[in-house]
Parts: structure tokens; sequence; C-alpha cells
């Protein structure tokens, strides 16, 4: 294994102009999910990895949904574990389109100013060439080896930066041919630009929108003012009661089953490279407003959140108009961590709003989305073999690290297939996801090929 191990390593190295080369055109298909101009699109870029990965001797398919098509693969080899590979094929839109400098679907290698170099395009990092490195790596083994050194499955959505909202009903009905010994999920970041790393703890999410309506339409404020009811101070009202004066949620029962972080977790972040008050300078802030006592790494990993997502009401384009509102809105999003029902954050989020409301106004509610926060578990196995695989191809000791993100589809899987996910991303803090002059660096695509082709390797000679 190891002299097959060196071969495979040196074979992808020596690919890598056309690992790039397919990077490339599979950033040229504009598979924007949300937008039904590009379902033509959707489909050539979910076509296109079927091709690819047949053309590597994977029984793939594309697989019909009510929205876009999934694509699943499967190698003929037997050997365990078996794992699942997830990536999504999908892309956000560009808006605003002015902001780029160059076209989004046609991509770009830029020269950094640290000497790297930057793969520009819309998907370059979320999540093409995420997902392309899984795919390379298991080209290198096949061209060298001849064969996969574990069983691989792969499922590929076109929905993710939509919602998702064909991935549950599609894996209910795929559950007993897609389960396998974990899943792995390469749509992370690495801890900082040299120390890879696995994300661990991933944070639930509720959404929600709400509309207070006062009067019956909007009033002039020198008319009605004062004696009536303004829409704007009540949804203000309610929205200043969310948080005391120490940072922490107001909504009754909020922190039931919120535990402290785990001793040893709490260890290991201190002693991972973190610098609080770069982080807030960097978005030109300095003041920690979360809970009091709290470090900035258990605000944005470790501990439940509610923020304002959103504020509108009365009269708001260019000019003045003196209106009392007889409507506002917001959109409010809570981020869950372990031990938090969902349902009953909404539950009572709600029933807060309503004990505010005047009794001659109403609320009325929109969800928009829920999800569990996840927690994958530390003694695994395949986490160390992971773990040591990265540390070997990146030279640093690869970090368990958690994440204020949500990431829905893990409870999917959770609950359809009963398998928790392995979570090993090579994207860096400032690749721009999901804004103009998106990127992914040249050094992350390479060592990501890398490490995909080490971790095979080390769950192959775990399993002996």
């Amino acid at each position: 294994m190891t002299i097959d191990l060196a071969a495979v390593l040196d074979h992808a190295d020596a690919g890598l102009d056309e690992s790039l080369a397919r990077l490339f055109e599979f950033i040229r298909i504009p598979s924007i999910s949300t937008d039904r101009a590009y379902t033509a699109d959707c489909r050539r870029a979910a076509e296109w990895l079927r091709d690819q990965l047949g053309a590597l001797g994977f029984d793939a398919t594309v697989r019909n949904t009510t929205g876009h098509l999934m694509v699943v693969a499967h190698g003929s080899e037997t050997a365990a574990p078996h794992v699942l590979f997830y990536g999504h094929y999908d892309v956000q839109p560009v808006d605003p389109l002015s902001l780029w400098t160059h076209p989004p679907f046609e991509p770009v290698l830029v020269e950094a100013p640290d000497g790297d170099t930057h793969i520009r395009g819309r998907g370059a990092s979320d999540d093409k060439g995420q997902l392309l490195t899984f795919i390379e790596a298991c080209r290198a083994w096949k061209a060298v080896t001849g064969r996969l050194p574990i069983r691989i499955s792969m499922l590929f959505e076109g929905e993710e930066e939509a919602g998702s909202p064909s991935l549950g009903p599609f894996l209910e009905q795929t559950a007993d041919e897609l389960r396998a010994d974990t899943i792995l999920v390469c749509d992370t970041d690495m801890w900082d630009r040299a120390t890879p790393a696995i994300t661990t703890m991933f944070r639930g999410l509720v959404g929600e929108e709400l509309e207070i309506t006062a009067a019956d339409r909007d009033l002039h404020s020198g008319m009605f003012g004062s004696a009536a009811r303004n829409a704007a101070h009540v949804l203000a009202k309610v929205l200043a009661s969310l948080h005391d004066d120490d940072g922490a949620v107001t909504v009754p029962g909020f922190y039931d089953g919120v535990a402290e972080l785990p001793e040893a977790i709490a260890a290991q972040w201190q002693q991972l490279p973190f610098d609080a008050e770069k982080f807030l300078s960097d978005i030109g802030l300095s003041i920690p407003a979360g809970e009091t006592g709290r470090s900035v790494q258990e605000m944005i990993w470790s501990r439940p959140t509610c923020e304002i997502n959103g504020i509108w009401s009365g009269y708001t384009a260019e000019g003045f108009k003196t209106v009392i509102p007889g409507k506002a809105s917001a959109k409010l999003s809570f981020r869950l961590v372990a031990g938090q029902d969902p349902d009953a954050v909404r539950k009572n989020f709600r029933a807060h709003v309503e004990s505010l409301i005047p009794a001659d106004c109403r609320v009325s509610f929109k969800p928009h989305g829920t999800s569990p926060a996840s927690i994958m578990p530390l003694d695994s196995p395949l986490l160390r073999q992971a773990l040591g695989a990265l540390t070997a191809e990146w030279g640093v000791e690869a970090a368990i690290a958690g994440t204020g993100g949500s990431i829905p589809i893990l409870g999917e899987f959770k609950r359809r297939l009963g398998m928790d996910s392995l979570l090993i991303g090579f994207a860096r803090f400032d690749n721009r996801i999901h804004s103009p002059n998106e990127k992914y660096d040249l050094s992350s695509f390479r060592h990501g090929i890398r490490s995909w082709i080490r971790i095979l390797a080390a769950f192959a000679d775990g399993a002996k």
C-alpha cells in the first residue's frame, strides 16, 4: 500500500493540469438551481457528472426527483469500509454581475499576492472544486492501481443552494441503496490557510418571518400621530425584547437542553490559533456582542443565537414620506446547539412575540426552515484515520473544529439513513462563496486531491 500510495500521489500531481481543465469545464455550466431559466443547465451538470463517473468505471445514473436531478454512482469494489461521498453541483446566482472582475461562468486563474493562484468563477469553491477533489482522487487510484482501495458510492444533488427540498424524500426512497459506514462531505473550510480540519459540530437552524399589523393602512403622521398604533413601534419593541443587557436570548425555554462545552473540546479549541480581536477587526468591529463571559469561539461554534436578518416597514424609498406604518415585518434566524428542540424554539418564540402584541393589533408568522444541531462522535476510528491522513499531507496537525453554520442535510442523513458524517473540506474563509469573484485556491485543489488519496488509503489500511 505504501508503494501504491506514493505512485497514486505522483500521478495526481502529474495530471493536475488535466484535473484543472475538467474543473473549468464543470464551472462553465451555469447550474443555478434557484432560477428556472437554468433548469436545462442543471440537467447538463448532472449528466456531466454521470459521464465523468461512468468513464471511471462507476455504475453512474441520474435520478428524477420533483426538482433537479440526483446523481448516484457506485464503484464495483467491495472492500470495507463503505463510504458515501456527498456533494452538490448547483450554484448560487451571480448577482450583482457588475462586481465580477471576470464573467462568472468563464473561469480564470488569477495570481494571488501570497504566491498562490486563485481559480475564479461561480462554483469554484462551492461546491464544484470541492467535490471534484474527491473524484480526481478516485481517478488517480484507478489509473495507477486499476481499482479503488475501498467501497465507494457517491451522491450529488442539484438543489443544495435552494434548501434541498427533494433530498429527504429521495433518501427515504433509496435508503437501502445508499446506506454506508459513513458519509463524506467536502463542503467545509480549513482551519486556516495551512491547517486542515474536520468539522464535528454544526448548529441547527430555525428561520422565522413575522408581520405585525396595526391600522388597516398607512396613516398620515400629522393627523394620526400618537393616537394610532405604529406597527414599526410594536415590531421594534418585540425585537428589542429578544436579548438582555448581557447578550443572552430572553425567549422562555430557549436554553433548555443546552449543555456546557466538554472540557476536552474546550482544551483543544484553546490550542488552535484563533485571534478573537482580529476576527472582529477584519469586519470593522472590536466588541463581542454575544453572551457576557463567553469566548468568541464559544459564541460562534457552541452557543445558540437569535439574529435579526431583515426589517422593513413604512416608506423606505428615496425622499421622505411622513406615514405611520400599518404593517411591519422582520426575518429572524436562530442557530441552535445540541440538546435544543427546533420545534420548541419556534413555538416559544411565537408565544413570546404574541405576548407583546397590543390587543388591537395582530401578528402572523411564516416559517423558513428547521434543522437540529449535529455533533459527530469523536471516538470514530474513521475520524482518527482521516485526521492522520490530513496531518501527513499538510505537515501540520489536523484540527477538530466546530462551525457556526448549519447544514440541514446532515440531519436528513442521520434521520433517513442513520449515518453520521465526516466533513472534510479545503475551502478557505476568504473564498467569497455566494459573492462576486468566488474563488478556490489552486493549492486547496491540489492538496485536496492528495488528501483524499491519503484518506482512502488510511481507511483501507484501518480495515485490515
